[in-house]
């Protein structure tokens, strides 16, 4: 997408493990924090784009889904969901390639 000349907001994706091991108030605000961060960037955002590949969302993409939903951005997904048919209906178009969903948008 950047290539096509898109600004690109990516969530921050957290790897790192150790987050586990802080104390529960500090576990707590670590992960506020990457929750208003990931809205923060979707509230930004012309459009939104799922990369569900294989149809899988978990929950904290679910939480972002509706967020966008929420604050009236168009949604689009790589693939349609195979487990929650409530998520489907918020998708306002599947792609099924990033190449498609690039041309899409430009």
């Amino acid at each position: 997408m950047r290539k096509a000349g898109h600004i690109v907001l990516a969530p921050i994706l957290n790897t790192n493990r150790g987050i586990d091991k802080l104390d529960p108030d500090l576990k707590r605000y670590a992960f506020l924090g990457l929750t208003h961060h990931h809205f923060e960037f979707i509230r930004k955002a012309d459009v939104c784009f799922f990369y569900n590949k294989g149809g899988y969302m978990g929950n904290s993409t679910t939480m972002e889904l509706g967020f966008a939903a929420a604050c009236s951005i168009p949604i689009y997904a790589l693939e349609q969901d195979k487990e929650e048919p409530c998520r489907n209906v918020m998708f306002d178009f599947v792609t099924g390639t990033v190449e498609q969903f690039v041309s899409d948008i430009s």
